[in-house]
């Protein structure tokens, strides 16, 4: 049996122009791969997120328009690109001593965004590569898990190789004013920015490269002691300098850390988290551990302990419908899946398309309807899902609606950047759906946004 993973790697092997502002840029191990793979994760993404909240809300902008993915990647690195899509490597999270630091990497990157220190004229190329890593990122969700060659394809050709080191950094003028707006933020939100200036003096200033985890920032970006002594010196005249962290979100930290570990590295985490170990974080990196390597005697058992104690925590019925869903049980996922969703509201967009997954895998006509229902829900914030469309094609396909089958499968084609195949089945939904439908409308506007022409209504 395969080996499950709901935090779902995704490999983009790309040419366009990345633009990075500052705590790195793809370091030169990724370079010398040519790819990336982002690492999908409901929870991970809604707790970086609600920690984050006041720093965008200080920024001026809005935190649920900022898209937070990670980069599997073992380097002490983070980017911003495409505006505002903010990049944490995961041997970022993986290497936090404290969740103050994760918020200082974060303001940073915040203060490039207020600060607009984009390069305009690559925005175009960045654009078109974001829109495909992201959908990618946030659309091959369950896809592997399903055994679908298509759905849970490794990567998508872009090209060979990623953008040039100066290409990717940015002035030591551009460093420091990210810097005063990310502490600026800080002190707006209340929050210490001591984890900012620990997390620079985690990097070191003026000393000679010592490995390959920090190479990319180091090679990338001009980290100066006058930096590390401007924000030491806020610090020290800070009215929050002193202000702990909440014991809550460091603790939500250490569970989505720990769950990370237990994805990247399951026989290390069970080596940390020893069985007598009966803590909430040591549990759950445990139960993802067992969960990695398809150990549902082992893995079961800890979920279910997990739920019995925290019944409102939405993500944990989610990794019990994973469990049940990546190990061939599909029917069995379908309860703790819907329970997910009812407890996550409007958060529930990826949770949707893996019940849609589960209800469409057992095959059954009469479920397609429900699939659908969770599936267009979705698609409100997952547009840009291949995986999702998949899905939805395979459900229309279900219901003998060559029409919409046609319409789906053309998003689906859109999402993966095929525009070929996109404009034909755009052009044969608009024949075979009524016109004037939302399907005929949209296939419409697939057709012209992939270079056909408009025709006669």
């Amino acid at each position: 049996m395969r080996k499950p993973s709901r935090l779902v790697s995704v490999v983009a092997i790309v040419s366009v122009l990345v633009v990075s502002l500052v705590w790195g840029a793809p370091p030169a191990a990724a370079q010398r791969r040519s790819e990336m793979q982002i690492l999908s994760d409901a929870e991970t993404e809604h707790i970086i997120r609600k920690m984050a909240r006041p720093i965008f809300q200080a920024a001026g902008i809005d935190p649920d328009a900022v898209s937070i993915l990670l980069v599997n990647d073992p380097s002490l690195n983070a980017f911003v690109a495409g505006g505002q899509n903010i990049f944490l490597h995961t041997g970022l999270i993986q290497s936090i001593d404290d969740v103050g630091q994760l918020l200082g990497v974060i303001a940073h990157e915040t203060g490039h965004i207020s600060g607009g220190h984009l390069v305009r004229g690559a925005d175009a190329m960045e654009n078109a590569f974001l829109s495909s890593l992201i959908g990618m990122g946030l659309g091959i969700v369950g896809g592997v898990a399903s055994r679908n060659a298509g759905a849970g394809a490794a990567g998508v050709m872009l090209g060979q190789h990623l953008a040039e080191r100066n290409l990717l950094s940015f002035s030591r003028s551009q460093e420091a004013s990210a810097d005063q707006a990310g502490l600026s933020f800080l002190e707006q939100s209340g929050m210490s920015a001591n984890g900012m200036l620990t997390f620079l003096e985690k990097l070191g200033v003026g000393e000679p490269l010592l490995n390959d985890r920090d190479a990319g920032y180091r090679l990338t970006h001009p980290l100066t002691r006058e930096r590390v002594e401007a924000v030491r010196a806020f610090v020290e005249r800070s009215r929050y300098a002193r202000t702990p962290t909440p014991a809550t979100m460091n603790d939500d930290f250490r569970r989505i850390q720990a769950k990370l570990n237990g994805y990247l590295d399951p026989a290390g985490t069970l080596r940390r988290y020893k069985a007598d170990d009966r803590s909430v974080v040591a549990r759950y990196g445990r139960a993802y551990a067992y969960f990695r390597q398809g150990d549902v005697k082992q893995a079961g058992p800890l979920v279910d302990g997990l739920i019995a104690e925290d019944p409102r925590n939405p993500y944990l019925h989610e990794m019990k419908g994973d469990l049940m869903l990546q190990t061939g049980r599909a029917p069995e996922a379908v309860a703790p899946y819907r329970k997910a969703i009812e407890l996550a509201g409007v958060e529930a967009g990826t949770i949707r398309v893996s019940l849609a997954h589960s209800l469409l895998e057992q095959h059954d006509p009469r479920l397609a309807d429900e699939a659908l229902k969770n599936l267009q829900i979705a698609s409100k914030s997952q547009a840009q899902s291949a995986f999702l469309w998949r899905l939805t094609a395979q459900a229309w396909s279900m219901k003998n609606n060559p029409g919409m089958l046609a319409y789906a499968t053309a998003e689906e084609a859109l999402a993966r950047g095929d525009l070929p195949m996109a404009k034909a089945n755009a052009e044969r939904a608009e024949k075979l759906l009524p016109a004037g439908s939302p399907g005929w409308l949209r296939a419409q506007d697939i057709r012209g946004q992939t270079g056909g022409r408009d025709k006669p209504n």
